[in-house]
């Protein structure tokens, strides 16, 4: 029996629809870069990119567990001296809440030369409302994914 290696004539992707608030950010941000590597496909190869494209819906509404609201830093270095700016998840969250969650989902993907194809089918809205309608995207919980 020969190991099947997917082609990528072969892909076939599917549109998901992801709601941030139902579970913490890492756990979002693991299963959608499952879905997005295409890990829960029979017929996941790594080299070859099968994995669909997924919309997260209400980033803000996004938490984590215990006290990781001001304890979670993002750094940001201007190339200056001293120009170090750090910000806690909890402002980020009121600034820029798409920043926390592509964040999170790009440090979850294998960083090889797919990863930048795969970040540009996550799509990361901060409410409800998103423009994706006509692809007919399948709404799926976070207790759904394997």
């Amino acid at each position: 029996m020969k190991t099947f290696s997917a082609k990528p004539t072969d892909v076939t992707r599917q549109w998901y629809v992801v709601d941030a608030g139902e579970a913490p950010l890492g756990r979002v941000a693991t299963q959608v870069s499952k879905l997005l590597t295409g890990k829960n496909k029979p017929m996941f190869t790594k080299h070859i990119d099968v994995g669909d494209f997924v919309i997260i819906i209400n980033a803000q509404n996004t938490f984590v567990t215990g006290d990781k609201g001001q304890k979670k830093i993002y750094h940001k270095h201007s190339g200056h001296p001293s120009g170090l700016t750090s910000t806690s998840f909890d402002d980020k969250m009121i600034k820029d809440p798409i920043f926390a969650i592509t964040k999170a989902v790009r440090g979850m993907l294998p960083v090889n030369k797919l990863r930048d194809d795969r970040l540009l089918r996550l799509k990361v809205y901060p409410d409800a409302e998103h423009k994706h309608a006509a692809q007919k995207p399948i709404t799926i919980t976070l207790k759904d994914i394997k």
